[in-house]
């Protein structure tokens, strides 16, 4: 069929908002299409067994009855999957895994996901965590990994996406290069995210205004920038990535891996990564 509707919308940050924030979008839906339709619904992490959302980055839905409270708001059936494994299915229908048996598929952006399909099949596992590759350690960490693992929502140190997210990366190149990095020298001893921020190429300050704002670079700008430190922070970004897909490769040895999100946009992955 044909697509009929598309809209893109800042993500709630509360339960409440977020439940208003979708029915209104499903609203607007029927609205264009001209016709009420069944719902299905791709989130971060799953469902439980008790209806309740787990290890959702959306962490706001941890807990919470989400289908059961979107039926009761929109007054219908309403059909929740992982967004990653959605993305590895559909891929693997009519998109770049078309035909392929086992296929991993990869969302990289406010997030880390990824999703199995095996001969057609979504491998979602026995407690609905088949395939989620972002709450595994950083493989093979370096001595300042280590030291400077980031915490993670999910309540360890050091998970995928603490590492290899679009705000992991954009928080490595504000807070980086660590003590011991040949780049370092570029900033003042002890320099901290702000001086970084204040030396970096992403400052935006407003016309006629003598005050300089300052705020966090997108992944896509890092990627795009010759500064000597977006260098460098892709550079270790690619790496990261790179040990983390090498883990999956091993443990799946899978026919194609499909890279989505907003971080799959960047050239440099398609050329760099698969050598590392």
């Amino acid at each position: 069929g044909a697509e009929l509707f598309r809209n893109r919308v800042a993500t709630a940050r509360d339960y409440d908002g977020t439940l208003a924030l979708l029915a209104g979008l499903v609203q607007e839906a029927e609205r264009q299409a001209g016709q009420r339709g069944s719902l299905g619904l791709a989130i971060p992490g799953c469902e439980t067994a008790d209806g309740t959302i787990k290890n959702a980055n959306s962490t706001w839905l941890n807990g919470r009855p989400l289908r059961a409270d979107l039926e009761a708001r929109l007054d219908r059936p309403v059909r929740l999957a992982n967004d990653a494994n959605c993305f590895a299915l559909s891929e693997t229908r009519d998109g770049a895994a078309q035909g392929a048996g086992v296929v991993f598929g990869v969302i990289a952006g406010t997030g880390l996901g990824g999703g199995v399909v095996v001969n057609g099949r979504v491998l979602g596992g026995a407690h609905g965590v088949g395939g989620e590759w972002g709450h595994i350690p950083l493989p093979s960490p370096t001595p300042d990994e280590w030291t400077n693992a980031p915490d993670c929502y999910c309540g360890k140190r050091g998970c995928m996406e603490t590492w290899c997210s679009g705000p992991a990366l954009a928080r490595d190149f504000l807070n980086g290069p660590f003590l011991n990095d040949p780049l370092r020298p570029q900033l003042p001893l002890g320099a901290s995210a702000s001086t970084a921020a204040a030396t970096s190429p992403f400052n935006a300050s407003q016309k006629g205004e003598a005050d300089l704002r300052l705020r966090q670079p997108t992944a896509a700008e890092i990627a795009a920038s010759d500064h000597p430190l977006a260098i460098a922070a892709m550079d270790r970004w690619l790496d990261r990535l790179a040990r983390g897909l090498a883990v999956v490769v091993n443990i799946l040895d899978p026919d194609v891996i499909v890279l989505g999100g907003g971080l799959s946009n960047i050239a440099r992955l398609y050329d760099e990564l698969p050598p590392l």
